[in-house]
């Protein structure tokens, strides 16, 4: 969709494959362009191709900054407490003992999430008697990720969360994902309606997006009891399957931003 807009506007477009990549680093990468849409699907080479664009001084959406905090929940959730953004309570620990303290110290249910992931994978509601259980079978794994607890609060919501979708200064649209599962991904199976953007909601995810470093985001949002909490921001947002439901030509409005990144 975003190669569609590109041709409809007679851009020069050039499709960079991180099958093929290969960086010299000892010199600037020649590919020839003005600027670079990230869309990778893997975290690790979206982080470091742009880094290494970075360094050279060539333009990217999103830059290395905003794919290092958004891909990692302790970063962005810590950007986000900085900037008061509301979010979820949430506790960081690096025992299955102290991890434990801190999940009764919350009150169960608690959620406990990988520092890395996406897609809702590897993230467990944990009630008091599984808590052990789940801790113990992390600290088996003992990978680096594993070693690391972040540990939430449970927020009971309406059978549904919220995706927004923030281009620079903007909530562009939004949308409901519905699900009679507590996670509530599309990817997962969740349902998406259109959310209208009030200006509660387009306040609250443009602080999201300017916390973790702007630029385009996709930001998930709960409704808690007391109001709008920021569960997450995402920083290679998908959207095909929300151009209908919302209404908006979410790709034109990438694309928009991407081209007044790119140099004059």
């Amino acid at each position: 969709m975003l190669l569609e807009e590109l041709e409809s506007r007679h851009v020069p477009t050039k499709v960079l494959d991180d099958r093929e990549i290969v960086f010299e680093l000892e010199r600037k990468p020649d590919i020839g362009v003005d600027v670079v849409l990230e869309r990778c699907i893997q975290h690790s080479r979206a982080l470091y191709s742009l880094w290494v664009f970075g360094i050279w001084g060539i333009p990217t959406v999103n830059t290395f900054e905003v794919a290092d905090i958004c891909g990692n929940k302790l970063l962005t959730t810590m950007r986000l407490i900085r900037d008061g953004v509301p979010s979820p309570r949430t506790r960081v620990a690096f025992t299955p003992e102290s991890a434990l303290v801190a999940a009764e110290e919350l009150g169960y249910p608690v959620v406990m999430k990988p520092l890395v992931g996406s897609w809702g994978r590897l993230i467990s509601k944990v009630n008091d008697e599984a808590a052990e259980a789940i801790l113990e079978h992390k600290d088996v794994l003992g990978t680096y990720m594993h070693s690391i607890y972040y540990v939430q609060e449970y927020v009971p919501k309406p059978g549904r969360d919220i995706r927004a979708f923030v281009v620079g200064d903007e909530t562009i649209a939004a949308i409901y994902r519905y699900s009679d599962h507590w996670i509530t991904n599309t990817a997962r199976g969740g349902k998406a309606t259109k959310c209208v953007v009030t200006p509660e909601l387009n306040e609250v995810c443009v602080r999201a997006a300017r916390a973790v470093g702007g630029g385009v985001v996709a930001i998930d949002v709960l409704e808690g009891a007391e109001g709008l909490l920021v569960n997450e921001v995402n920083y290679t947002m998908e959207f095909r399957n929300s151009i209908e439901t919302t209404g908006v030509n979410i790709a034109a409005k990438v694309i928009d931003y991407v081209l007044s990144v790119a140099p004059r």
